[in-house]
C-alpha cells in the first residue's frame, strides 16, 4: 500500500511563530542569554534545519564572550544541549495548551488515508518529543498511534539533505513510486525531491515567498469544509483537476505524475 509522509512544523500545525519562536525566546530568558529573536530573525533561522543547529548559530565569538559561555567546544555543546532540552519542554507545553491548532484538512486527509490502508508517517528534523506532541494534538491519539515517526538526530544530515526521507522509505519498505510527501518549505521540498519523492506543498506563514519549483502541487492548505477553509491552488504544474479541498483521490492522481529527477 502507498505511504503518506508528512513534515511536522508548518504542515501538521503552523507551529513556528507561536510555538518554536516563543519557546526559543523563553529559553533565552531562562538562561539569561543576551538575545531575543524577532519574527524576521527567526525567518532567517528557519533556513537552518534543526533546533540545535539554530541554537549553535548563536555561537559567535562576540556572543560567547557576552553570554560568558565556556571557551571550549565541548562546554559549548553541553550548553546548547541544555538550552535545547529546556526549549523542547516549553514547546511541548505550548502544544498541549492548544495554542497552535492543526492546519485545515490534516485530520480529514489522515482519516481518509488510514481508512484506505495507506501507511502513515512523519519525517521531521525537529525533536521527536516535539513532533509526537504536535501529531497527537493534530490528529488525536488513536490516529497518531498509526504513524511511524522519524525525527530529530536519527540521520547524519538534516533537511535540505534527503537523509530523513531516505530513512523513511527504507523503514516503511516503500519505493518512491509508492509514497507522497506533504511539505511546507523549500528546505523540505528539496529534501523530499532529492530523495526522488513527489511532494505536495501546503504553504505556511513563514514560507509563502519561497521557491517551490519541483513540487507536484502547491496549495494554500489541504482545505476543510467543516472549518470553512477552501484550498487555493498556487502552482499546478501537472494540470491536475482539483476540487475545493485536497482529497485522497487528488493524492492518488499526484502519484500518477512523474517523479522528480
Amino acid at each position: 500500500m502507498p505511504a503518506l509522509i508528512f513534515d511536522c512544523d508548518g504542515v501538521l500545525a503552523d507551529t513556528e511563530k507561536d510555538g518554536h519562536l516563543a519557546a526559543f525566546n523563553q529559553t533565552f530568558d531562562y538562561f539569561k542569554l543576551p538575545v531575543q529573536w524577532t519574527i524576521n530573525d527567526y525567518a532567517a533561522k528557519l533556513k537552518i534545519g534543526g533546533g540545535k543547529e539554530r541554537l549553535k548559530s548563536l555561537l559567535t565569538p562576540e556572543f560567547i564572550a557576552k553570554a560568558k559561555l565556556p571557551s571550549d567546544s565541548e562546554g559549548q555543546a553541553v550548553a546548547v544541549t541544555n538550552w535545547h532540552r529546556y526549549k523542547t519542554e516549553i514547546y511541548t507545553q505550548l502544544v498541549e495548551q492548544g495554542i497552535m491548532p492543526a492546519r485545515p484538512g490534516i485530520a480529514r486527509i489522515v482519516e481518509e488515508a488510514n481508512s484506505a490502508g495507506w501507511r502513515l508517517a512523519v519525517a521531521s528534523t525537529s525533536h521527536e518529543k516535539s513532533v509526537r506532541a504536535v501529531l497527537n494534538h493534530a490528529v488525536g491519539d488513536e490516529l497518531a498511534s498509526k504513524f511511524s515517526v522519524f525525527a530529530g538526530d536519527i540521520v547524519p544530515h538534516k533537511k535540505p539533505a534527503p537523509d530523513i526521507y531516505l530513512l523513511a522509505l527504507e523503514k516503511l519498505a516503500v519505493s518512491v513510486n509508492e509514497a507522497i510527501v506533504v511539505e511546507d518549505s523549500n528546505n523540505g521540498l528539496v529534501a523530499a525531491t532529492t530523495a526522488g519523492l513527489r511532494t505536495l506543498v501546503t504553504i505556511s506563514s513563514f514560507t509563502s515567498g519561497e521557491n517551490f519549483d519541483g513540487a507536484s502541487l502547491v496549495v494554500s492548505s489541504l482545505g476543510d469544509y467543516a472549518q470553512g477553509e477552501k484550498s487555493t491552488v498556487i502552482e499546478n504544474p501537472n494540470n491536475l483537476t482539483l476540487s475545493e479541498v485536497v482529497t485522497l483521490n487528488d493524492l492518488n492522481n499526484i502519484m500518477k505524475t512523474p517523479c522528480p529527477v
